[in-house]
């Protein structure tokens, strides 16, 4: 557990940095690597990273039609980059289940956003989460 609570951070640390500086995410991932050699990336941290970029527009799209009024660009890097992370898991992760990807979401979210954060990330993934249960029955 706390294994895959690392994993997490370390992949929105380089999700914020596929933003930030504007390079790709093998190019991110590839500097992670050259730099942390004695921290090598997790295997979770890496299917997270490279999960998300495979399937980016289908993640982007679902979480705009679940925000009233907030365009993916409008939303804080963090914010948003937590939220595609637990979208991924909940999508394509089934070993994890949604309340788990949840809570480390909105965890993340008070750690490392604003104070409203945790309370956005929680209302978006928990409506998500409704309508994706009930299409799984």
């Amino acid at each position: 557990m706390i294994e895959r609570r690392r994993s997490r951070r370390t992949a929105l640390e380089l999700l914020y940095q596929v933003e930030v500086v504007g390079a790709s995410v093998n190019k991110i991932i590839e500097n992670h690597q050259e730099n942390n050699k004695e921290y090598p990336l997790s295997e979770f941290s890496l299917k997270l990273v490279t999960g998300i970029y495979k399937h980016i527009e289908e993640i982007d799209q679902t979480i705009e039609s679940y925000t009233d009024n907030w365009s993916i660009e409008r939303m804080p890097i963090l914010d948003r980059n937590i939220i595609r992370m637990c979208l991924y898991e909940m999508l394509y992760e089934d070993d994890i289940p949604f309340s788990v990807s949840i809570n480390e979401a909105v965890e993340l979210a008070k750690t490392y956003s604003t104070a409203e954060s945790s309370k956005f990330v929680n209302g978006v993934l928990g409506k998500i989460a409704i309508d994706l249960k009930s299409d799984k029955k």
